[in-house]
């Protein structure tokens, strides 16, 4: 049995990569591009770095169209951002049966407003955002703290994430990995797959 599970954000806590879509589909409409939807959000899931990255290669667009989606998105995707179906349920689950939940994401504080804004802050014991600085993922210097701050055993922690960088984190760590995807295919080194939430009770 888990009594660790540690989320990421993006993707797996939160239904977001769309609102980021939109958000720069529209950024990049303005500027006389059309990208489909689908595409944005598939270089999004690699990384937001990547994703801006990409776009800048593609189009050269610059530094002030970045900015303006940044502004867009701190402006807007507070508001109609939301938790996936089911989130509430099994994080108050790990917590009321004194488990613990932690945060592992590369957002800064609009992570723990949006948990907060949806009465999920408390069910968790700690967090990591881009506050502390960590190297990102898939290094597992995050992780590794949390590991030992919190004594946690290895077989007793599980990372949830949507991308590869989040189970590689998670092996790199050398703790176990679900992948939450619409995918077919699970990460050869994901440890479980599931395509809904609610498929995480049998695992932990």
């Amino acid at each position: 049995m888990y009594k660790h599970i540690i989320w990421d954000f993006d993707g797996t806590l939160f239904d977001t990569y769309p609102v980021m879509g939109r958000i720069f589909k529209g950024v990049l409409e303005e500027e006389g591009i059309a990208e489909p939807l689908d595409e944005i959000v598939k270089h999004m899931k690699v990384s937001m770095s990547h994703a801006l990255q990409y776009y800048e290669e593609k189009y050269q667009i610059d530094q002030k169209c970045i900015g303006k989606y940044h502004k867009q998105r701190n402006d807007t995707e507070i508001n109609i951002s939301r938790p996936f179906e089911g989130i509430e349920e099994i994080c108050k689950y790990i917590h009321v049966s004194n488990r613990k939940n932690y945060l592992y994401t590369h957002r800064g504080e609009s992570a723990i407003q949006l948990l907060k804004m949806y009465g999920l802050y408390d069910y968790f014991t700690d967090f990591i955002t881009s506050q502390q600085g960590f190297e990102r993922k898939p290094s597992p210097e995050a992780i590794t703290y949390l590991i030992e701050k919190h004594r946690i055993i290895d077989t007793e922690a599980i990372m949830i994430g949507d991308r590869d960088l989040d189970i590689l984190a998670a092996k790199n760590a050398g703790i176990d990995a679900c992948l939450f995807t619409d995918r077919n295919e699970k990460h050869s080194s994901s440890d479980f797959m599931i395509n809904k939430i609610q498929q995480l009770y049998s695992i932990i």
